[in-house]
């Protein structure tokens, strides 16, 4: 269902408005979006990437969003992940509106409380695996007991190439360490866009393995965005986009 009308200025306003509740007697899901538009603006030019999109994911869910090219899915990502805001709507990951903190208060979001795995180049290429891990969690002022870093290369196979920078990595092994330094951080969610786009079948698999495990052993809520139905078949359900809308 749409929610919407026009201000003065031509431009789009959600008409949604919240019920009244006692924030403290609600279970927030991990990620909502409620009739949300984005806009994107080039001189007169305007072009609407997402048109009153609604999703609601629960936590410790796995979540499959496929689609056609253009139809939305890398804005879902890019709001979800507070990259940028709604030109209409509300964002909210665990509650909060993210459309209403500060740029300061969003990078702190980024940092602490949702990773993003795209499709490559998610690393620094003058580190190691370790010195990549390790320089995320202390971005993200994680404090965790023991050796995290450690934990969470092994945990994914990935202990014995701890020294090894990204050039001498696979593809499967560079997006195995973008999932480790999520899992190090326990990321409460976890957005990975296309994270096999670039990958053979068989490192598919193990990202995908890898991905299933970083929601069940580190209880990150999980959102992958692809065109492929096979990594979406692996997935707890399945959201279509088209034409910036949720399909059911």
């Amino acid at each position: 269902m749409e929610l919407t009308g026009t201000r003065r200025n031509g431009s789009t306003q959600s008409l949604y408005v919240e019920p009244e509740r006692d924030a403290s007697e609600i279970d927030w899901p991990a990620l909502e979006l409620i009739d949300v538009f984005k806009i994107f603006r080039s001189g007169p030019v305007e072009t609407v990437a997402l048109r009153g999109l609604d999703l609601r994911v629960e936590k410790g869910e796995m979540v499959a969003v496929i689609g056609p090219s253009g139809s939305g899915k890398s804005t879902l990502v890019s709001l979800a992940g507070g990259l940028d805001v709604p030109s209409a709507g509300e964002v909210r990951a665990f509650g909060r509106p993210l459309a209403t903190l500060s740029e300061t208060e969003r990078a702190a979001y980024r940092a602490r409380d949702v990773a993003i795995v795209f499709q490559a180049d998610n690393l620094w290429s003058g580190l190691s695996a370790r010195e990549n891990v390790s320089t995320i969690l202390r971005l993200g002022d994680a404090e965790r007991d023991g050796d995290p870093v450690g934990e969470a290369l092994a945990t994914f196979g990935l202990a014995a190439r701890s020294g090894q920078r990204p050039g001498q990595l696979s593809g499967g092994e560079q997006q195995r360490v973008a999932i480790a330094a999520a899992a190090a951080r326990r990321a409460p969610l976890v957005l990975a866009d296309e994270p096999t786009g670039e990958l053979d079948r068989r490192n598919e698999r193990i990202v995908l393995d890898s991905l299933r495990e970083l929601r069940d052993v580190f209880e990150s809520t999980v959102i992958v965005v692809t065109h492929s139905d096979r990594v979406a078949s692996s997935c707890d359900r399945v959201v279509v986009v088209r034409d910036g809308r949720a399909e059911s």
